[in-house]
């Protein structure tokens, strides 16, 4: 696997275990189906393969979406924020890209919608 470039990853600004923010939405719809956490090899697995790797706070190691599930994301463009500590990743999903089974991982709880 190649390094992260030199000149994005001075752009990042990452949280005090070197991480930072990754949105994913789905090409095609628009919908934001998670939000994960990325380091910089992750992202450089990322642009290298364009299969979205994320790194698990939790268990202290990349994982690669969909490698155990089959619930892959295929990445088309990822784009780093005016802020520097967030990228949004546009992916083709196939399956469910929630561990709970659901298409998003926002499909589940509605605290406000608009209004009628």
């Amino acid at each position: 696997m190649s390094a992260l470039d030199s000149d994005v990853a001075a752009r990042l600004k990452r949280d005090a275990n070197g991480l930072f923010a990754a949105v994913v939405q789905e090409r095609g719809t628009g919908q934001v189906l998670m939000v994960a956490w990325m380091d910089d090899d992750a992202l450089a697995r990322t642009l290298e393969t364009r299969e979205a790797t994320f790194y698990s706070r939790s268990r202290g190691e990349q994982w690669v979406k969909g490698a155990t599930s089959g619930h892959t994301q295929y990445v088309h463009s990822v784009r780093l924020d005016c802020d520097g500590d967030t990228v949004l990743l546009e992916v083709d999903q196939v399956g469910a890209a929630c561990h709970t089974g659901d298409h998003s991982c926002f499909d589940a709880d509605m605290l406000l919608t608009a209004e009628d």
